[in-house]
């Protein structure tokens, strides 16, 4: 994906990942134990509908091959434990309360079985597993 940074005199463009750290093939099962052993890779995402994955790929390069602006932001779902990733909350966790709304993230107070409703935008919030 392109990118643009101003610094004070000079504005620089240049392409960056659009999904950092991931790297996208088809592996043999028979070559998969093989990577694990030398240490190849830190972890295989394991691809159950492959058409639907392609598909998915295909919009994703027509999104970026439109010139509109863009960025990457966790799938949000109901109950999804999420960590804020930036702003005065870092480093907190909490689970997404409405999926309509992601930037409503509870943080728990579970001896007070209470919980604070906190409006973060979702560029601040890092999907945990």
């Amino acid at each position: 994906m392109q990118s643009v940074r101003k610094y004070r005199q000079q504005t620089k463009r240049f392409t960056k990942p659009l999904f950092p750290g991931y790297v996208f093939t088809r592996v043999p099962a028979d070559v998969r134990r093989r990577l694990y052993q030398q240490d190849l890779l830190v972890r295989l995402i394991e691809v159950e509908d492959e058409a639907k994955f392609l598909q998915q790929l295909n919009d994703v390069k027509a999104i970026v091959a439109s010139g509109y602006e863009l960025s990457v932001l966790p799938l949000l779902n109901r109950g999804r434990r999420v960590k804020i990733v930036g702003g005065p909350l870092h480093g907190l966790e909490g689970f997404v309360d409405d999926p309509s709304n992601p930037q409503g993230v509870v943080l728990s107070v579970d001896v007070l079985q209470q919980g604070l409703l906190v409006k973060i935008p979702a560029a601040n919030l890092h999907a945990l597993p």
